[in-house]
């Protein structure tokens, strides 16, 4: 059975977070040894700080949460969460650009920016929205994202009511080499969830209640 902690990026991208609902986001990775933390930019000088002596990866979210900002400002969002010392960069894609069939394009921004984080040795992951496209926009979108060169393919910002499906994620893993892993993300509330999506090839978790989905573990 799979040690479900080091699937569980623990997220908290609320824009009314405070300083209390940080120190106990860390509080929380260090008790339960979490693959990762997402959070918003802001944060992450502080809470790559705090989590300095762990294993414990800090990500944050880039162009969040509609993808439709300028290349070259998203490029400038990644240099900054950089200099803060991020360990992975999820970036939501255009959109926009996939409602208008813009792929080559989009292929053409994955690639810039994920220039960017793998020279800097970042894990660049790129968030699709699936709840929002259709079958075949997810899979011109992920085909050229692929081809941009990002390292993994995420479903959702969480910011829209339809998450991540057990579907869309059956689909991105069929669609992507084994070298671009899958995130499942928005609406993944229990233990069971978890391991449905994990069993469907998600290799990341995002999910803003880690603490309970381990605490069904020990129930167990």
């Amino acid at each position: 059975m799979e040690n479900i902690k080091d699937y569980l990026e623990h997220t908290n991208l609320s824009p009314l977070l405070t300083y209390e609902d940080m120190d106990r986001l860390v509080t929380e990775a260090k008790e339960y040894q979490f693959a990762g933390v997402c959070v918003p930019p802001y944060w992450v000088k502080k809470v790559k700080r705090d989590l300095l002596q762990t294993d414990i990866a800090v990500v944050t979210v880039i162009g969040f949460p509609f993808g439709y900002q300028r290349s070259e400002v998203k490029a400038k969002e990644i240099e900054s969460a950089i200099r803060d010392k991020v360990d992975e960069v999820d970036v939501v894609v255009n959109l926009t650009a996939i409602k208008t069939g813009a792929y080559h394009w989009i292929k053409i921004e994955m690639a810039q920016l994920a220039k960017i984080a793998h020279e800097n040795e970042k894990l660049f992951k790129v968030i699709l929205e699936t709840g929002q496209l259709t079958e075949e926009e997810i899979r011109q979108t992920a085909k050229a994202c692929i081809g941009g060169g990002v390292d993994f393919l995420k479903t959702s910002t969480g910011f829209f009511e339809m998450g991540a499906t057990l579907e869309h994620v059956q689909l991105l893993r069929e669609i992507a080499p084994e070298s671009v892993g899958i995130k499942a993300s928005g609406g993944i509330r229990t233990l069971e969830q978890a391991r449905t999506f994990i069993h469907a090839g998600a290799e990341r978790i995002g999910t803003s209640v880690g603490v309970s989905i381990i605490e069904e573990t020990l129930k167990l």
